[in-house]
């Protein structure tokens, strides 16, 4: 058996027991596959597996793979400046990183001007640590109301990071963006839907899913080198 597909074989069974715990199906479960300093190799391997969904970080490498893989799922998980909007939007499959309404606009404008709808996720900075990007959770409310407004984006959910350490310490922040997204619950009646939490990566993705996320986002448990 290859490494990848190993490795890809154990993600999907510690995804799948995390989910039993709380009596999820495993197939709710995003797996992404990170694929930030990722040889083509692996990820035309990776592909051949029947991975479909793989994550870039930077707006450049991304530009190189989507050109190589345009029939793969892309999700934009890095952090993403305004003058870097369209390139990736009408691109990407979902961008995970949307950490303030000025971005959530300038994709919206940009969304408008390609004549298509850009699914996207809030990043929220539920740890409040300076060094992570993301809105701070009392202010989700207030750009989703302003997101109502706009109509070439729509907001599937939410996105968080948790601080690198023990999966264990992991636990609270994303208990804590579960139930921010349930407590916007209220907001459903004027359309808005948080089906998805995107959180968890190699460190703490089981920890992610038994919290209840829906994509987890794994790179280093997945390829060689990473």
């Amino acid at each position: 058996m290859n490494a990848v597909a190993g490795r890809y074989e154990a993600v999907c069974r510690h995804v799948a027991d995390a989910a039993d715990v709380f009596g999820r199906r495993p197939d709710k479960v995003t797996i992404v596959a990170v694929t930030k300093t990722v040889s083509i190799e692996e990820i035309r391997h990776a592909y051949s597996l029947g991975i479909r969904d793989f994550g870039e970080n930077r707006v450049q490498e991304f530009l190189g793979k989507y050109g190589l893989f345009p029939e793969a799922r892309w999700h934009f998980i890095g952090s993403l400046q305004t003058n870097k909007v369209k390139d990736v939007v009408g691109r990407v499959f979902l961008i995970h990183s949307v950490d303030s309404l000025k971005l959530l606009s300038a994709i919206d404008r940009k969304a408008a001007e390609f004549g298509v709808i850009q699914p996207v996720l809030l990043q929220v900075n539920v740890s409040g640590e300076a060094s992570k990007h993301g809105m701070r959770p009392v202010d989700v409310a207030d750009v989703l109301v302003e997101a109502m407004r706009m109509e070439n984006v729509e907001v599937r959910g939410l996105m968080t990071m948790a601080p690198f350490g023990r999966p264990e310490d992991a636990r609270p922040v994303f208990s804590a963006l579960r139930e921010l997204a349930g407590s916007l619950g209220e907001m459903r009646a004027d359309g808005v839907e948080l089906e998805q939490l995107s959180m968890g990566m190699t460190n703490d993705y089981r920890v992610a899913v038994e919290e209840g996320a829906t994509i987890v986002r794994v790179g280093r448990a997945l390829f060689n080198g990473r």
